[in-house]
């Protein structure tokens, strides 16, 4: 009973022992006698007991690793500190697990190595400018090296550079003076420009006075001429006119008086203008007068 007890309890352990269920993205290295038999799949997997021994476990999925920051020397022998974040995979579990000791810490501070490289080849301007551009160059070196060790690396991001205080405080009074500098140009392009709308409105208004006054000019040429012409036309109508009386009957007559009456008026006229008088000697043969004055419009007829 006892033997069958401890049988029973033995395929129980043999049974356990060669079960192994591996989990999603995950993979187990089994050694077989010490040497490599295998990487188990996820799923259920038979191994053979006390033979077979799984000798690592690594997980597949992306795993996030944080550099620890670090002192890096640039070009123009600036001192910055530096940490970064670096994504990589398991991609060979035979490799991660013979191809190194501990893929980790290759990572890690070859990483701190090709950070140091690249830096030290870029002006501290440049770093801050180029941070992907470091980002690249760290994964290609890491890539290519980590392929040995059955790890593949992703990406690498830069969380943050620091330069000393006193770098900072040379960069914030750069900062500000470019930003004073700015505000100059600015307020300069502005005068500018105003200056330049005054000089514009003053010229537009200077163009628009003048068509103005040109226009006003011809406006009163074009008024001279219709008035000048309106005179010519009403001197003409009543010169017709007193052609058309004169022709009539009784119109020489009335010539003769109006002439007569005018001859008379000069005379009035010039007593009144001057203290000399000049006279026609026959001045009391009123008759010759107007006969004088007849006879002179008879001659301009």
């Amino acid at each position: 009973m006892e033997i069958s007890l401890l049988i029973l309890v033995a395929a129980i352990i043999f049974i356990v022992q060669a079960l192994k269920v591996v989990p999603q993205q995950h993979s187990w290295v089994v050694e077989r006698l010490g040497r490599f038999h295998a990487a188990l799949l996820p799923g259920l997997n038979i191994v053979i007991p006390f033979i077979d021994r799984v000798a690592y476990k690594h997980m597949l999925k992306e795993v996030p690793l944080d550099v620890p920051s670090q002192v890096c020397i640039t070009r123009d022998n600036t001192q910055l500190t530096v940490d970064g974040i670096l994504y990589f995979q398991v991609t060979d579990p035979r490799l991660a697990s013979y191809g190194t000791s501990n893929y980790v810490v290759a990572i890690t501070q070859l990483a701190q190595t090709t950070l140091r490289s690249v830096i030290g080849k870029m002006e501290l301007d440049k770093t801050f400018e180029e941070r992907d551009d470091i980002n690249r160059a760290v994964v290609a070196a890491l890539d290519e090296a980590a392929t040995s060790w059955g790890v593949k690396v992703l990406r690498y991001e830069i969380k943050d550079l620091t330069p000393p205080k006193e770098i900072l405080h040379a960069m914030q009074a750069q900062i500000t003076a470019e930003r004073e500098k700015r505000a100059l140009i600015a307020a300069s392009e502005g005068r500018k420009q105003e200056q330049i709308n005054i000089a514009t409105g003053e010229r537009e208004a200077f163009i628009q006075r003048s068509e103005g006054e040109k226009q006003a000019a011809i406006n009163n040429a074009q008024g001279e001429a219709e008035a000048i012409k309106a005179v010519a036309a009403a001197t003409a109508m009543a010169i017709s006119q007193v052609a058309l009386a004169i022709q009539s009957p009784g119109g020489m007559d009335a010539v003769n008086l109006k002439v007569a009456e005018k001859y008379v008026e000069a005379f009035g006229n010039v007593a009144k203008e001057g203290n000399t008088l000049i006279l026609p000697g026959n001045l009391a043969d009123m008759g010759a007068m107007v006969a004088t004055a007849m006879s002179i419009v008879k001659t301009q007829k």
